[in-house]
């Protein structure tokens, strides 16, 4: 899996799945585009992939705001002339139920986890066509399965493996493949993120050992590689896909 002359773009990459996927595509020789809301973490990865004159190009910004993500894919097209894989990994989570949430609630999740994803793939896609680039979503094994608690996140998820099954059936016969992954807990700071503290989170994790059929929670590292694996020509045959990434958490039935 050769990424040299490869023009990637990562969202949500300043940490966790996204910063693990900059990682494992540095050292493929991936060039990269790294977006996301954090500039200080943003500029601490890329310090961590700079491989010679191969430095991360860093584009700052919020894809829930249309003006951003123009401006990101633009200053990726601008940059390095082309794009041949886009990642869409920026999301959140946020606990509720139908008689807790809220409409702000679901806007917020939806914009983050759907929106974003739609529009900037949609800007996207004229240079994947150029290319014969790819896509990879980051869902979740919450858009497979459903689990009480967490509503908004389960449409939103669900509803990115039906954006990518029908926009890989669209693009097919112009050779873009579209993909995603869709990973059970992993370790990263989703869920603190999310409203969780540190005791609450720590409980979840141990908790993990029981729902995954593999007896753990995933690591970023662990996704990461799955996403190389979809955007790289050893997927050249796969499309439409959602790749559980979850030690089996998918196929499981409580008894």
């Amino acid at each position: 899996m050769n990424f040299a002359g490869k023009v990637v773009l990562i969202t949500g990459a300043s940490s966790g799945i996204g910063a693990a996927t900059a990682l494992k595509l540095s050292q493929l020789g991936a060039s990269l585009a790294l977006t996301g809301r954090n500039v200080e973490n943003l500029n601490k990865v890329s310090k961590e992939l700079a491989v010679g004159t191969n430095t991360p190009f860093i584009i700052p910004g919020d894809i829930t705001q249309e003006t951003d993500t123009k401006r990101i894919l633009e200053a990726t097209i601008s940059k390095f002339g082309k794009l041949d894989v886009l990642v869409n990994n920026a999301g959140i989570i946020e606990t509720g139920t139908i008689e807790t949430t809220s409409l702000e609630q679901y806007d917020r999740v939806m914009n983050t986890n759907i929106r974003s994803i739609y529009h900037l793939t949609m800007l996207a896609v004229p240079h994947l066509i150029k290319s014969q680039g790819n896509v990879v979503n980051v869902s979740s094994v919450n858009g497979i399965r459903s689990f009480p608690g967490v509503l908004a996140y389960n449409i939103s998820k669900i509803a990115v493996d039906q954006f990518t099954r029908c926009v890989a059936l669209e693009l097919a016969s112009k050779n873009v493949r579209v993909n995603c992954v869709n990973p059970g807990v992993t370790v990263t700071n989703l869920h603190k993120r999310g409203g969780m503290d540190e005791a609450t989170y720590q409980k979840f994790l141990e908790h993990s050992k029981n729902t995954h059929a593999m007896g753990r929670p995933g690591k970023a590292s662990e996704v990461a590689d799955a996403i190389v694996f979809l955007a790289s020509d050893a997927a050249s045959f796969i499309t439409g896909a959602s790749l559980p990434i979850d030690g089996g958490r998918h196929a499981m039935c409580p008894r």
